[in-house]
């Protein structure tokens, strides 16, 4: 009789760091289980093993199965899982916050909720984006502007530093292939940073329906992060895996981008980039830096907290 019903959750103690994760693990035509606290991957070739609690984000591509068994410790684990199309056009994300505080996404909804927080955060996600420019007292409209006019800067330099020809930014949802090499390039190195995005996002505890920059969709926020890397750790990578040629552009450029950022260590900068946007202190917990308990208040009146799991019948809290 399986027994993986009645195994507890892991505590925050006994789960890796978010910076110390596999920023993604990518399977195809394989079947996805469990085997205690591993996920296993089967195909022809035979099992592989993956410790669960050390992988960051989980990206299934065309032909894989995964059991309810092996989603349950994922989620358990903290860690994003991806659904990706053919060429990984398409996406679809799920997963469990690492956090048991709900700190963060208290933070980010009170940054949201004010239409000049809102601005402020979205300024200072421009001016990590772009160091060399001051985006204070910018509109929105111009700090589209200036975003758009980056990119194409952008995508310039790294033609030019490659060597690979580029005309304008294409995206074919429908058809991966009909876009040239670095296009197909950027599109793939594009869904990867969404899925790391989502993976982080979630493991924080913030929603990632509450964007800064981007609005109206269920992952606003985590397409406000992805943009962060875009210039420097996405794009580069897409180029570089389009200057071998035009085969296999979508794994040469996920090898690309896992390269780049374990080089640049992006899941430890993900995770304090996030925290200083939304004026998160580390005294005040986090997923990341201290292990939470499972504490659940009351709110009560004057902003007053009070401990949960009792009833308070008549009395009155000041």
């Amino acid at each position: 009789m399986t027994t993986v019903s009645r195994r507890g959750a892991a505590s925050p103690r006994e789960l890796a760091r978010i910076g110390d994760r596999l920023s993604f693990v990518y399977l195809e035509r394989c079947t996805v289980h469990r085997d205690a606290n591993a996920i296993t991957a089967e195909d022809v070739e035979g099992v592989t093993h993956f410790p669960s609690a050390t992988i960051g984000t989980l990206l299934l591509g065309p032909g894989t199965r995964i059991t309810h068994q092996a989603m349950a410790v994922l989620g358990d684990c903290g860690a994003g899982v991806v659904w990706v199309g053919e060429h990984g056009v398409r996406f679809y994300a799920g997963g469990r916050a690492l956090t048991r505080s709900s700190g963060l996404a208290e933070a980010q909804a009170t940054a949201w909720a004010n239409r000049r927080t809102r601005l402020d955060v979205a300024r200072a996600m421009y001016s990590l984006r772009f160091p060399d420019e001051d985006p204070s007292g910018h509109t929105r409209q111009e700090l589209l502007s200036m975003e758009g006019r980056r990119l194409k800067d952008c995508y310039r330099r790294e033609s030019a530093r490659t060597g690979v020809p580029w005309r304008r930014r294409e995206y074919h949802r429908e058809d991966f292939s009909a876009g040239d090499a670095p296009n197909q390039g950027v599109t793939a190195a594009a869904q990867c940073m969404y899925g790391i995005a989502h993976a982080v996002v979630a493991a924080l505890g913030c929603s990632p329906g509450l964007g800064f920059v981007h609005s109206g969709h269920e992952r606003s926020f985590v397409l406000d992060v992805a943009a962060l890397y875009k210039t420097d750790i996405a794009i580069p990578a897409a180029f570089d895996a389009a200057a071998e040629g035009p085969e296999d552009i979508a794994a040469r450029t996920r090898r690309a981008l896992r390269d780049r950022i374990n080089q640049t260590r992006l899941l430890d900068r993900c995770v304090d980039d996030i925290k200083n946007l939304l004026g998160y202190s580390i005294d005040r917990g986090s997923a990341d830096d201290a292990p939470s308990p499972d504490i659940v208040t009351l709110q009560s009146d004057h902003d007053t907290l009070v401990d949960g799991g009792r009833n308070y019948g008549d009395e009155i809290i000041w």
